[in-house]
């Protein structure tokens, strides 16, 4: 890696961490696409992925009470599934292709965000395919978390409820897939060492930005992340 690329890596990681430590979301939708410019995605997910278990780890879980396990448990075999099935694509997919399916589905979902949805309802069927998708763009991207968000908001939590039993959701699936990618042997000398320039880069920028207090609102903030997100889809797909 030449010392340019060095650089904007590292300043990807600042950003995406320090928008993370403001909003508490959004590191790896930043991360994984700007990274996959320069660097290969099975480098750059398991890197990000590790990023965001340390730090949502260090942050602990609040309100455990709150948590929703009856709406958690159900998602955990279908989780480990598309685990699975993601693995396998990572693996066997060419990897322009893997880039290109990064970038349109990094565009589908900031268009999703900026739309006006209608507020939806479902029954515990639905953490299948919401299961095993967001375990496997997970896996693939590094981003399965909208998919845990939109089944979670389905099953009607409020927002205590919401934010406690995603953030354990996180913490559970954030597990699996760290051990898949340790198995099929993602975590190797070069990610390793990756991990150790980046983890510090990342701690910083959490510490930073959750110490920045804005009058945006949060939905203004989404607005501003998805044009990014558009931006950086873009990118992917003429590359």
């Amino acid at each position: 890696m030449d010392l340019t690329t060095a650089v904007v890596s590292a300043l990807v990681i600042f950003c995406a961490y320090f928008v993370r430590g403001l909003a508490g979301f959004g590191s790896g939708l930043i991360a994984v696409p700007l990274l996959a410019l320069s660097h290969p995605l099975p480098l750059v997910v398991p890197l990000v992925v590790f990023l965001d278990y340390v730090g949502s780890a260090s942050q602990g879980l609040k309100n455990r009470s709150s948590i929703r396990w009856n709406e958690l448990w159900p998602l955990i075999p279908f989780t480990l599934l598309g685990v699975g099935l993601g693995l396998y694509l990572l693996r066997t997919v060419d990897a322009p292709l893997l880039s290109k399916a990064l970038g349109g589905f990094i565009l589908a979902f900031a268009v999703y965000q900026l739309l006006p949805t209608p507020e939806l309802r479902g029954s515990r069927t639905m953490s299948a395919p919401f299961g095993i998708l967001g375990g496997m763009v997970g896996t693939l991207f590094g981003t399965g978390g909208p998919f845990y968000v939109i089944y979670l908001n389905m099953r009607g939590l409020d927002k205590s409820q919401m934010r406690s039993t995603f953030a354990a959701n996180f913490l559970i699936d954030g597990a699996i897939r760290l051990a898949a990618f340790g198995m099929a042997g993602l975590f190797h000398r070069d990610s390793l060492t990756y991990i150790a320039m980046a983890l510090p880069i990342a701690a910083i920028a959490l510490i930073l930005g959750g110490r920045v207090h804005t009058g945006l609102a949060r939905e203004a903030f989404i607005r501003i992340i998805s044009l990014l997100l558009i931006a950086s889809g873009l990118a992917l797909w003429l590359k």
